[in-house]
């Protein structure tokens, strides 16, 4: 539909900006810190971009303070950042860590000091590495009561301070590349192991956020999902059919999960017919039931368009673009279910990432249709090479992303979806997992690069005065 007028974000809407423990704060090892599976991953040869790693990362550790200090000059409303497992448990159970618990308390009092909203994002993919070494991590049914004694050690610790929580950050994500195509820890490829850690960790969310209740009565938690909503290539009906074959693997698998406490039936019949469905034991269903969540968190950078792929056809990623060079990344498939082709309609980024605004409001609306829950946008943003040049970045093709993002999302509102906030990836540059340091989001420019941290200075780029605009007129100038 063609608004021809569009309504105004409400009053109190989160116009916030993310981060991630792991990317952002670097001290990997100091104040009682244990190691995390990235901490370890990322040491071994030919994991990261040229080794990089996030023992220093940003140096927001040490330098919190200044940076919420540039997020209360931007009049930032609202940050989302994660609490690293092993700062709290150095051993993922057992001793709670003070140090680690002081950090936080810290950060989340600086951020109120400053009129900034706190959203503790629980679990950012740094599963302690004694964990992973015990019992294998989320391969293991004991990971859901140490993650529960983990969730409610911080309930009780900030639960007075802060209202909006995320459980876990892009299940579908750490399971997927962590599971099935070994890119990231613990580096497996097996359908039945990264199905069954699947479900694991979908029940470890449903307890956390049942144990929620009983701590922080009147907060709001969901989970956060990487939504990468599907398109049919054309509307032969085979390739309308590999829709919605896509949108059931790689949506609905996890979301209905969240919000049902059942999986779709085309997905789960397939699985079974292959031998690798979960083993879904006694009280399972009735945990994920009761465990709904009260807001599905969306990650969105993307959309994909599929076609109908033949029985002996493409499958699984050959190639991801790690690089920055455009063009490398390769399609991908499912033998008889569906295969990823360019959109013609589109352009990418350098990481060969579709830029679809629209893809954003399209799946604002499916998801609200479908589940009928509030949604908080956790991320979007743009990775890119920035040039600093005389202590200024001019980043009007992050501005232009961002603008023609927020404005899907207003008309998303405008179509009767219920929307609580917008935060970026990110507020300031970080560490891009794989990517390095070299794949920039942030707002503020850090002064490092692979292989020299230099003096980790910050710089406001063209885009941080934008948004603070943007912010100051509750988004009624873009």
């Amino acid at each position: 539909m063609i608004h021809s007028e569009l309504d105004k974000f409400k009053d109190g809407f989160l116009w916030g900006s993310a981060s991630a423990a792991y990317q952002v704060e670097g001290a990997f090892d100091k104040d009682g810190k244990g190691l995390s599976i990235w901490d370890t991953f990322s040491k071994l040869d030919g994991t990261t971009y040229k080794s990089t790693n996030g023992d220093i990362a940003v140096d927001h550790y040490n330098k919190y303070k200044e940076d919420i200090a540039l997020m209360k000059e931007m009049g930032l409303k609202a940050y989302r950042f994660s609490i690293s497992w092993s700062r709290i448990f150095p051993e993922g159970r057992g001793q709670v860590n003070e140090d680690g618990l002081r950090f936080y308390d810290n950060l989340i009092d600086e951020l109120i000091k400053n009129d900034i909203k706190p959203i503790i994002t629980i679990y950012h993919w740094d599963l302690p590495q004694k964990l992973q070494d015990l019992y294998g991590g989320w391969e293991s049914r004991e990971i859901i009561d140490d993650f529960n004694n983990y969730c409610i050690t911080l309930y009780k610790r900030y639960g007075d301070r802060v209202k909006y929580w995320v459980t876990l950050n892009e299940q579908n994500v750490f399971i997927l590349l962590g599971y099935k195509l070994a890119l990231h820890p613990p580096m497996v490829k097996d359908d039945k192991r990264m199905l069954n850690a699947n479900h694991i960790a979908s029940l470890a969310n449903a307890k956390a956020i049942e144990s929620f209740r009983k701590y922080v009565p009147n907060g709001m938690i969901g989970p956060s999902f990487a939504f990468t909503p599907n398109y049919a290539y054309t509307c032969k009906t085979e390739d309308v059919l590999a829709r919605e074959n896509a949108e059931d693997m790689n949506c609905h698998w996890w979301l209905d999960i969240y919000c049902w406490g059942t999986y779709p039936t085309f997905t789960l019949n397939r699985y079974e017919r292959q031998g690798v469905a979960p083993e879904i034991e006694d009280g399972d269903i009735e945990l994920l039931e009761r465990g709904k969540p009260d807001f599905i968190g969306i990650n969105y950078y993307r959309s994909e368009t599929v076609e109908a792929n033949e029985i002996d056809g493409i499958s699984d990623f050959e190639e991801i673009n790690a690089s920055g060079k455009k063009g490398t990344a390769k399609n991908y498939g499912v033998p008889g279910v569906f295969k990823t082709i360019k959109n013609p309609h589109l352009d990418s980024t350098n990481w060969d990432w579709e830029i679809d605004p629209t893809g954003l409001r399209i799946g604002i609306r499916r998801i609200n249709s479908r589940y009928r829950l509030p949604i908080l946008i956790t991320e979007n943003g743009l990775g890119e090479f920035d040039r600093l040049e005389d202590g200024q970045v001019n980043d009007d093709y992050r501005i232009n992303y961002i603008r023609n993002h927020i404005k899907a999302c207003q008309e998303a509102i405008t179509d009767g979806a219920e929307l609580l906030g917008y935060c970026t990836w990110s507020f300031t540059d970080l560490l891009s997992w794989l990517n390095g340091y070299q794949k920039r989001y942030g707002f503020v420019y850090v002064d490092r690069d692979e292989s020299n941290v230099k003096d980790l200075r910050r710089f406001k780029k063209k885009s941080f005065y934008w948004y603070k605009k943007v912010i100051e007129t509750n988004g009624e100038v873009l």
